[in-house]
């Protein structure tokens, strides 16, 4: 964190002190900077403040918890996913036909796939077909239902039924939580369905997650870590922390 950043910090904690919350419009103004600006000072390092729902609040304040902010999410650690977006690249052939979640870890992976010939990408993240639509190579199935402003996706009974359906060779899944006693888990319980469907129906699974996500349990379980064949992370304790729970079919590919 440098020296302008820290100062905005020590700012807001100090706007913050008396209890109560802060909205983000309010703490840019306060600073005389963006709202990126302050969201990138909250993602880059450590802070007493957490941003939930657009304000900012002390993290120690009775009550908080995390939630999911999109945005946030997607500013979090992102020189990292882009990383982990070009090894997992990596690992798609011509032709394949690929099923996309709709966390933030992936979002860079889209820039990537207009260096192939031809793709099938299968979502239900509104997002991720924005991206994808306009590729002249890409052929884009959206799986649709009721929309989740939250997390930009559809969600359905049927969506599960529809995804085992097609043909998958690559799913690729990203996580807020990887355990390696209790499983891979996420926000949002619309999307344990289709990522389940994904996971069950691809030849070949891949689980995308930052470091971040280790040790981290979410409220929605969905798969476990033997559900996948390899793990795209950045994180260079993954290997001694699988041999724990050893699984001879999985393999960890550091970004």
């Amino acid at each position: 964190m440098n020296d302008r950043s820290a100062q905005r910090m020590a700012m807001l904690q100090e706007a913050l002190a008396s209890g109560g919350t802060l909205h983000l419009r309010d703490a840019a103004e306060l600073c005389g900077v963006s709202e990126m600006t302050i969201r990138r000072d909250l993602s880059t390092q450590p802070s007493a403040i957490s941003l939930l729902g657009g304000r900012l609040v002390m993290a120690s304040y009775p009550g908080v918890t995390p939630v999911y902010d999109l945005t946030e999410q997607q500013a979090s650690h992102y020189q990292v996913k882009q990383r982990l977006c070009q090894r997992a690249a990596s690992f798609i052939e011509e032709g394949d036909t690929l099923f996309i979640d709709c966390g933030s870890t992936l979002i860079p992976l889209l820039g990537q796939l207009s260096r192939f010939r031809e793709l099938t990408v299968v979502t239900y993240a509104l997002n991720v077909a924005n991206a994808v639509a306009g590729l002249p190579n890409v052929r884009l199935v959206l799986l649709g239902g009721l929309f989740y402003a939250s997390s930009q996706s559809f969600g359905s009974d049927g969506m599960g039924a529809a995804i085992e359906r097609l043909g998958i060779n690559k799913a690729l899944i990203s996580a807020a939580g990887v355990d390696c006693e209790r499983g891979v888990s996420c926000f949002h319980f619309h999307e344990v369905g289709p990522k389940q469907a994904a996971i069950a129906t691809a030849m070949q699974r891949l689980l995308v997650v930052d470091a971040s996500k280790f040790g981290v349990v979410r409220p929605a379980y969905f798969a476990s870590l033997e559900d996948f064949d390899i793990v795209v992370t950045d994180d260079e304790r993954a290997p001694g922390l699988l041999e724990r729970h050893p699984l001879p079919t999985l393999s960890v590919t550091l970004a």
